[in-house]
């Protein structure tokens, strides 16, 4: 029997094959991306972890059962701590410091994707909460097992510790925990229920092929403001 998740997939797959050929991401894979792409991807990534954090906060509060509960701790603790120490290293590299990291202005795109995963998650039950935050986990697992198969692509000087991040062991171990609460909750709903979730599943992953052109064109905002 399948799983709700294999069927999520199947929708999204076309997608995430399209990040693969995004220039940013093959930037990362060929390990020349321009560093200012990168630097703005970077800021941009990390206000946007500060929120996904806050995602994974709502779901411990809405969690149904204690060992859901646990899962959604730990992804606060892993995102806050192992994925954005990545970002802070980084930041160091660029001579940006955590203060500065912190007070990046969010661009356009930043703003209104975690402005729909949040407002999911707080209107929504924990089955939307999962729904919000499955694609950001699942897929940048995705497109990291696919960088880390090009040759030499993790052994890159600068770009080899964000591959090495996302194809992880911890990482992937992440990814599956979403997985499998999704497929529990998705038990036992009608199928108006799980288009629901499924469309939530779509519209993530289309913003974040919308995050990874922002970083690529080094989008803000339409109109500058002084």
């Amino acid at each position: 029997m399948s799983k709700f998740t294999d069927r999520l997939f199947e929708r999204v797959q076309p997608i995430w094959e399209s990040y693969l050929d995004h220039p940013f991401v093959k930037g990362i894979g060929n390990g020349d991306l321009d560093k200012d792409k990168f630097k703005h991807w970077l800021k941009q990534d990390y206000v946007y972890l500060i929120e996904y954090a806050r995602l994974f906060a709502i779901g411990a509060a809405k969690s149904t059962d204690l060992k859901m509960m646990t899962m959604f701790g730990d992804l606060v603790h892993g995102t806050l701590n192992t994925e954005m120490s990545l970002h802070r290293d980084y930041a160091s590299q660029f001579g940006i410091s955590n203060e500065a990291l912190e007070a990046t202005q969010p661009a356009s795109t930043t703003t209104a994707y975690t402005s729909y995963m949040l407002n999911l998650a707080q209107r929504g039950g924990i089955e939307h909460v999962i729904a919000a935050v499955l694609t950001c986990t699942w897929s940048y697992n995705y497109i990291g097992e696919a960088l880390n198969q090009i040759e030499g692509a993790r052994d890159h000087d600068f770009y080899g510790a964000w591959i090495q991040m996302y194809s992880s062991k911890e990482f992937t171990s992440f990814k599956e925990d979403v997985i499998q609460i999704m497929d529990q909750v998705a038990q036992g709903k009608t199928e108006d229920e799980l288009k629901a979730l499924e469309d939530i599943v779509v519209y993530t992953s289309y913003y974040e092929y919308m995050f990874w052109d922002m970083a690529e064109n080094l989008e803000t905002w339409p109109v500058p403001v002084p």
